[in-house]
């Protein structure tokens, strides 16, 4: 039988697991990196490996309407090094975007600043990312990563918070924690992007059917729409837009006071439909040559691709053994 044709006989949530695991094997990341018959399909989600390759899909976003931030790919680094090197990476992006006029507004992961290395290293790494950006009026929001960083960001998001309001965090419907968070930072008047969680959380702590957590979603964006606390409605899911449209309408919410946010090469005709009739869209825009973590959790969202993706990196492995 056919490899596409084996895939498609999973369940939806079996590949689900198997390409959320495979996100974390670095060898496998090495071979997908290497390999020039991954990348046609990588450029659908990222903008390039370097900063200068990513400014111009920033700079087209911009022409055609849409506001944009920038992610710098990487996560879970292993040393202080790295991590200064990525605060590093930051402050060139964060410059460049405020000298080319766009839109001064970034989004990082905490691991990628040493969370995992020492708490008061990352704070202190996240805390010159923010001076950047409060230098230049911007604004730079904390990626959501799986549930057993979830405390640790919120602690870290409320120092920095403290420091420069225009800092943002993000909350995954998925969570079961997740409305109690969303009062928290409510009553912080903080800002919330509001998504339902690329990662595979056990039932212990996550909803694990698509209508629990497509049900908890539209509790809490109704709840972050009538605080007025300028929430991102983060989804592609027409259904979920369209429930956002009707509340905002029906408590006559200024489009001004929140915006849809969707990933980089994903629903551009959904993002111009919006464009067209009003609405604020951000894109989510990642580069840099880290992209495999990001990537498989892009396929593990929508897998139609990972027939291609797993030839690829097979063939490409197949040539650099015969090599040896």
């Amino acid at each position: 039988m056919a490899l596409n044709e084996n895939l498609r006989l999973l369940p939806q949530r079996t590949m689900r697991s198997i390409l959320i695991s495979l996100s974390h094997r670095r060898a496998l990341a090495r071979a997908a990196v290497r390999s020039p018959l991954t990348r046609p399909i990588v450029a659908r989600f990222v903008a390039g490996e370097t900063l200068q390759e990513a400014l111009p899909a920033i700079l087209a976003l911009k022409r055609a309407g849409l506001h944009t931030t920038v992610d710098v790919l990487g996560e879970s680094v292993g040393s202080r090094d790295q991590a200064a090197a990525a605060v590093d990476r930051y402050l060139a992006t964060i410059a460049a975007l405020s000298e080319r006029d766009l839109d001064p507004n970034v989004s990082l992961k905490l691991t990628q600043m040493g969370l995992e290395i020492d708490r008061a290293c990352c704070l202190e790494n996240v805390l010159r990312v923010v001076e950047a950006v409060r230098g230049v009026s911007g604004f730079v929001r904390f990626d959501m990563e799986d549930h057993t960083m979830t405390d640790a960001t919120l602690e870290v998001w409320r120092a920095a918070h403290e420091a420069y309001p225009r800092v943002g965090v993000v909350i995954q419907a998925a969570l079961r924690r997740s409305s109690a968070d969303v009062d928290s930072i409510i009553a912080a008047h903080g800002r919330v992007r509001l998504c339902k969680g690329a990662y595979d959380e056990p039932a212990s702590v996550a909803y694990r059917t698509r209508s629990a957590v497509d049900a908890n979603y539209a509790r809490l964006m109704e709840r972050l729409l009538v605080a007025d606390v300028q929430p991102a409605i983060a989804t592609h899911d027409p259904r979920l837009i369209a429930k956002a449209i009707s509340i905002v309408e029906r408590e006559g919410i200024d489009r001004d006071r929140f915006e849809f946010q969707m990933l980089y090469g994903i629903r551009r005709d959904l993002q111009r439909t919006l464009i067209d009739r009003g609405y604020q869209v951000r894109i989510y825009v990642p580069y840099g040559t880290e992209w495999y973590p990001y990537f498989m959790r892009r396929l593990a969202e929508r897998p139609a691709n990972v027939g291609f993706m797993v030839r690829a990196i097979v063939k490409e492995e197949g040539r650099r053994l015969k090599g040896h």
